[in-house]
């Protein structure tokens, strides 16, 4: 057993907390550019100390980056003619190493993309360089390929991403190995983002996927995470990032909150999301992460028509019944928490939740604060927000204003 470490100076260990490291970095005016996802790695390197390790030094808990779809790059290395930039969505995806499963299970993917009315344009195969990932992680790593599909009828955006929705959905439930497990897994599916993440450690990211050194892979905005497992083990799926959010910290409600969610099931309509709505559910996938969970809402309630942040504060609502809100809150906001305290239960956790659709991202906190988050703009137009200081070395001279996030306050960017 490890030896606890001993009191020094103002340092006491029996303070010290754990939890994930969480960064972005965005261009504020939308320029996309490959120094924006050198300084998301950059961040994200930084943060190692925030990530876990097994005995293996070299086997992570895993860390991730979300992006906009570097669509220069992938137009030059798909191998086949891709549709105009938002008029395709593209997916990583986790396939089993045996051949023969993995042919079962892309002919399983490709029958649910036809049926669900959608154009599959092709695989991809994603270049990876496995030399000093640990063993154990090793051991459990899938075969890493690309899905490109479009939409026949000429939908685009959030609207595409709506309909390749209900196809990852079906693919996590229906494509499996009798036995319980499923076979495929989409780290994301969409038109507007694309994530790269695995049971690596911060600093093997970057070198792991070769794809994010190319100067072609370019974005506007990083979102990076560096996990320490508090509630499920480690793997190549539950890494963080997932397809909108990622955090450091815990949802403690969690149990609560899925239950909840599939009581709610059978009441569940939209006229967005095209066809039976109950082919996509469970909406919570069963034995997953509370983030997965957390995302897995948050998904359904942005694709059903609301706006992302419209369904963060849904989720993480201010403190607006304590007594000292109904004086010191807008009526218009409190009226906004309490009506939709009708329809969803806070997410409740000590928590900094940051989140993406590619068009906007941003960053809030838990209502009791727990998990700070802090921000800096610099001259050049580049916003950085992490879960603490000194995630990257800008010099003072370059920062233009900063400041700390505040609970239940949402940090946002369009």
């Amino acid at each position: 057993m490890q030896q606890q470490p001993a009191a020094r100076g103002l340092y006491d260990p029996r303070f010290e907390h754990d939890a994930c490291g969480v960064s972005f970095v965005v261009d504020v005016k939308g320029r996309a550019s490959h120094r924006i996802v050198e300084l998301g790695l950059g961040a994200v390197c930084n943060l190692e100390h925030r990530g876990a390790q097994g005995a293996e030094v070299n086997t992570g808990d895993g860390a991730g980056i979300t992006v906009q779809v570097p669509d220069a790059l992938l137009r030059g290395v798909a191998g086949f003619p891709l549709p105009p930039a938002g008029s395709y969505a593209v997916g990583l995806a986790f396939l089993p190493v045996d051949d023969e499963a993995r042919r079962k299970a892309e002919a399983a993917v490709e029958a649910i993309v036809v049926d669900e009315g959608l154009r599959l344009l092709g695989w991809r195969d994603v270049p990876v360089v496995p030399e000093g990932v640990g063993p154990s992680a090793l051991a459990v790593m899938p075969v890493f390929r690309q899905l490109f599909v479009d939409d026949p009828a000429g939908a685009t955006g959030v609207e595409l991403d709506r309909k390749v929705y209900c196809a990852r959905k079906r693919v996590e439930r229906d494509v499996g190995d009798g036995d319980g497990d499923r076979l495929v897994y989409f780290a994301s599916l969409s038109s507007r983002t694309l994530i790269y993440k695995g049971m690596l450690t911060t600093s093997q990211l970057g070198t792991f996927f070769p794809d994010l050194a190319d100067e072609r892979f370019a974005s506007a905005l990083a979102l990076v995470h560096s996990r320490f497992s508090t509630n499920t083990f480690p793997s190549w799926p539950l890494a963080h990032p997932y397809r909108y959010l990622a955090h450091n910290g815990e949802i403690n409600t969690v149990q609560g909150n899925r239950n909840w969610m599939r009581a709610r099931e059978a009441l569940l309509t939209s006229d967005l999301i095209p066809g039976d709505i109950e082919r996509i559910f469970p909406i919570c996938t069963p034995g997953a992460s509370d983030t997965a969970s957390f995302d897995e809402v948050l998904e359904l309630l942005h694709l059903g028509g609301r706006s992302l942040p419209h369904s963060v504060l849904m989720m993480v609502p201010e403190a607006w019944e304590s007594p000292e809100s109904k004086d010191s809150m807008d009526p218009a906001r409190r009226a906004f928490y309490q009506y939709h305290s009708t329809m969803m239960e806070p997410w409740d956790g000590p928590a900094c939740v940051t989140f993406t659709d590619g068009t906007l991202v941003g960053a809030v906190l838990d209502r009791n604060g727990l998990r700070p988050g802090r921000w800096w703009r610099t001259i050049d137009d580049r916003v950085i927000l992490a879960s603490e200081s000194g995630v990257l070395d800008v010099p003072s001279a370059q920062i233009v204003a900063k400041g700390r996030l505040q609970p239940g306050k949402m940090f946002l960017i369009d």
